[in-house]
């Protein structure tokens, strides 16, 4: 049984996503999202007038008559949601932890897409691939998805992106969408992205919340790691600790960003204070002007 609180939760986000759907995604979804938009579907014989760019010429050896390649238009895309529940997504200093609006975030995308009537999947992971739901049709498969993205609580320890990567790239078959909503905070996923952006156009939604930008002077404190559950004390007035933050956090974003732009893969970034609905809405607008 869903919590009354869950219930509305979800029915707000249906709401917002009626506005995401009309505003960004009706009409320039598909098209943004689709490639060429057709997909190969059987030979036949030449005629004159056909464009001889589709003949395909190794079948016409065979065969010993010419062949071109018949194409037929795509009408079902599938969206991946792959999305990062591991501990570092707990933190938070606004009125929502990164997790809830991760969450939320892909719980919206997911609904958008099956309000466009394509199929939607979703990989949850930690320190390990944690939970898969394969990619369907319908209101009861979405919502089973955003009560699963609410109230999922990770079993592991770490974060293993480059594994997720691997494992997404083995569920998805055939060319689609995959939006990887993350904070990443993990190693070595450079080669997994770039691999699986070859062959799917992947959406990176980086989720941050402003304190992890700037730690205020309040003075001595504990700190633990949300990955590993190791404490500290640190003086958060100290001149050698907000050099060593400082640098920390610019040598994480640093990487984040080459190893986006290395595999050619586009980010939008979310912070935890404000509107994510606003924010997806003004992605695709943007991206809509830079595609035409």
């Amino acid at each position: 049984m869903l919590s009354e609180e869950l219930r509305k939760k979800i029915r707000l986000i249906e709401i917002s996503t009626r506005k995401l759907v009309d505003d960004a995604m009706s009409g320039q979804y598909k098209s943004h999202f689709k490639g060429q938009g057709v997909q190969f579907s059987e030979h036949r014989l030449y005629v004159p007038g056909d464009d001889v760019r589709h003949i395909d010429w190794k079948v016409s050896a065979r065969s010993r008559d010419p062949l071109v390649k018949k194409y037929e238009e795509e009408r079902e895309l599938t969206v991946f949601l792959v999305v990062d529940v591991s501990a570092s997504e707990s933190f938070g200093s606004a009125e929502k932890t990164k997790s809830e609006v991760t969450a939320e975030t892909a719980a919206m995308l997911a609904s958008a897409a099956i309000h466009s009537g394509d199929r939607v999947g979703v990989l949850l992971f930690g320190g390990e691939v944690e939970k898969v739901i394969p990619p369907k049709k319908g209101r009861q498969h979405i919502l089973r998805i955003v009560k699963d993205l609410l109230t999922y609580r990770p079993r592991t320890q770490g974060t293993d992106l480059a594994g997720a990567l691997d494992a997404a790239g083995r569920i998805m078959k055939h060319s689609g969408v995959i939006f990887l909503i993350s904070d990443f905070m993990a190693n070595d996923y450079e080669f997994a992205l770039k691999r699986l952006a070859k062959r799917h156009d992947v959406v990176a939604i980086t989720v941050a919340d402003e304190r992890e930008s700037e730690i205020p002077e309040i003075g001595t404190l504990l700190m633990m790691d949300p990955e590993t559950g190791d404490e500290r004390l640190v003086d958060t007035s100290s001149y050698a600790f907000k050099k060593w933050f400082t640098q920390y956090r610019n040598m994480h974003e640093q990487k984040t960003r080459l190893a986006l732009k290395g595999a050619r893969v586009d980010e939008l970034k979310i912070v935890t204070k404000e509107d994510y609905g606003e924010a997806l809405v003004r992605y695709f607008r943007a991206r809509s002007r830079k595609r035409r």
